[in-house]
């Protein structure tokens, strides 16, 4: 009877980490969605439009991100099944790139979220460890994941590569192994700053996103116009938050600012992007919600499409 209990026991606590790798990726699906749909963002895909992009839509966004959300499971699952080690390092990567493949098959070949990939799937691969709620905790095994190496060499020289040898920066890879800094030091207070002050949740979200475009060397910026267009970014980024940030009239003027000129040099901040995706899926694991909140007032609408 005892073994037929412990059996019995252990079939609960198996399906208990299915359900919970689901409830994971379901998460960090619907954040890659709600960071698709908040509005306004300067040069990046938003209800208004493309932003910057000529191959990405909020229809082709929220297709990708749907399409990720199995791999995100499959990441969460073997997580909890495996040791701390290479072995695990390099099982993630490899749905990583069953992921990438998705992402490009459901996109016609655009790279809607190749960094959201590596970003997402290890904090879900952290969270489902079961080191508790903390966004920092999860960060830091997140991050303890990242500094595994991964026996898998890249067949391509990619674009985040082209930006490491050029400019010496590292981008996502370099952000996960140093246990989400800017998510942790920015967005996140930045977050929790703005709905302590009783804005609206998406008003919280941009001048979140905000905070990451000011600090970050985002490689996307860098890739497509240099030293010169992330200072733009960053300049423009904090020209809004002095301003008193989107929940403000100046702060308001000042992004519309800044769209168009992101949109006219054809840049788009697309790190700070997955980055606020991964505060959105921090955010709402540390709150234990059920699912990332929705919040758009018709006052934000009206200024969404202004």
């Amino acid at each position: 009877m005892g073994t037929s209990l412990l059996i019995k026991d252990d079939r609960h606590d198996g399906a208990r980490s299915l359900q919970r790798s689901d409830h994971l990726a379901a998460l960090a699906t619907q954040s890659l969605i709600a960071e698709a749909e908040l509005t306004p963002k300067a040069g990046l895909v938003d209800r208004r439009g493309r932003g910057a992009h000529n191959d990405l839509s909020l229809k082709v966004m929220t297709k990708s991100a749907t399409a990720l959300e199995p791999y995100f499971a499959a990441m969460a699952a073997r997580s909890v099944a495996k040791d701390l080690s290479k072995d695990l390092r390099a099982e993630l990567a490899e749905i990583g790139r069953d992921a990438e493949w998705a992402m490009y098959n459901v996109t016609q070949g655009s790279n809607s979220h190749k960094g959201a990939i590596w970003i997402l799937g290890l904090l879900v691969a952290a969270a489902a460890r079961g080191h508790g709620q903390n966004a920092r905790a999860i960060a830091a095994v997140a991050g303890a994941i990242a500094r595994l190496p991964d026996r898998a060499q890249p067949e391509l020289i990619t674009h985040g590569e082209v930006v490491r040898i050029r400019y010496g920066v590292a981008g996502a890879r370099a952000e996960a192994s140093s246990n989400f800094r800017h998510v942790t030091k920015f967005a996140l207070p930045t977050l929790r700053d703005r709905r302590a002050r009783k804005f609206p949740e998406e008003i919280c979200r941009l001048d979140a996103l905000l905070s990451l475009m000011a600090e970050l060397d985002d490689t996307c910026v860098l890739y497509r116009g240099g030293v010169e267009a992330l200072e733009v970014v960053k300049s423009g980024a904090r020209a809004v938050l002095l301003a008193g940030g989107y929940g403000s009239a100046n702060g308001r003027q000042q992004m519309r600012k800044l769209d168009r000129e992101l949109i006219r040099r054809h840049l788009s901040p697309g790190g700070s992007a997955d980055l606020l995706a991964a505060t959105i899926f921090l955010d709402t694991v540390e709150r234990r919600q059920n699912e990332v909140c929705k919040d758009r007032s018709e006052r934000e609408a009206r200024d969404g499409a202004a």
